[in-house]
């Protein structure tokens, strides 16, 4: 029985994904900070099932979780990093006197906690007894277009699309699969009910969508640092900027001894 972790559990993508896998007879991990609605979910899903209380921004959380799946299941196989939020404040806000630190919680949550589940999941991967497992990320398509309202957030999805290209080809070599999916618009809690509402419906991206998409990062061993844009009922796959000429293509394909060296790895 394949073992998956997935933060943000408790609703949204990844409360579908809990349910999608556990309908394939996976056991899975329920990582969120709700908790009364994590241990309701993880209670309906059955004895294959937990939920553990995370806080993706907190590395002893985030440790915590993949220690205790350990304990509980032997393996950890599948890691979806999903958990995510918009913005805490707006960037354009004006400073009234002496400027304040902004709220980079968003950071810490989107990104930071990303690199954390990264992290983990290729420790615990190592330690299976067939080395090896599979990592999805989400992402957004604001991870692929500008989105003035959500720059943190932007920002942020923009660096996950980033770091899942530049690891999956090192991760590949000890059989680490990397990807990431960017969804359009899907009706989560993470958008505002006014929002929801006047959102027109050909433009809402179907959950099931989504499900496809972590279904061949599971099911598929030839995709290895993917980035699937889902949007309404299709799934692109979409490949880096082109190289501008042929130095830059250079730099980004055969340069990799050379940087190798000069960071002694």
């Amino acid at each position: 029985m394949p073992v998956a972790i997935i933060t943000g559990a408790a609703s949204g993508i990844g409360l579908a994904l809990c349910r999608h896998f556990r309908e394939k007879d996976w056991a899975v991990v329920l990582a969120d900070i709700n908790v009364d609605e994590g241990k309701r979910v993880a209670h309906e899903l059955g004895e294959q099932a937990f939920f553990h209380k995370t806080d993706v921004s907190d590395w002893d959380d985030v440790a915590s979780l993949f220690k205790k799946t350990i304990e509980r299941f032997g393996r950890v196989d599948y890691v979806a990093a999903n958990a995510g939020v918009a913005d805490f404040q707006r960037l354009y806000e004006r400073q009234q006197g002496e400027p304040q630190k902004p709220n980079l919680k968003t950071i810490d949550i989107n990104l930071t906690g990303q690199i954390y589940c990264l992290w983990l999941a290729a420790h615990y991967f190592r330690l299976n007894k067939e080395p090896g497992g599979t990592i999805v990320f989400t992402s957004s398509n604001a991870g692929l277009y500008k989105f003035p309202t959500n720059p943190q957030y932007a920002a942020a999805k923009h660096g996950i699309v980033g770091l899942v290209r530049s690891v999956a080809p090192v991760f590949q070599k000890e059989n680490i699969r990397v990807n990431c999916v960017c969804p359009a618009f899907v009706p989560t809690n993470l958008a505002p009910e006014s929002l929801m509402k006047a959102m027109p419906e050909e433009h809402i991206t179907p959950m099931s969508t989504l499900m496809r998409a972590f279904d061949e990062f599971a099911n598929d061993e030839s995709l290895v640092g993917k980035v699937a844009e889902c949007s309404q009922g299709d799934i692109f796959y979409r490949e880096q900027v082109d190289y501008c000429n042929e130095s830059e293509r250079w730099m980004g394909e055969e340069s990799a001894k050379l940087w190798e060296q000069g960071y002694n790895m």
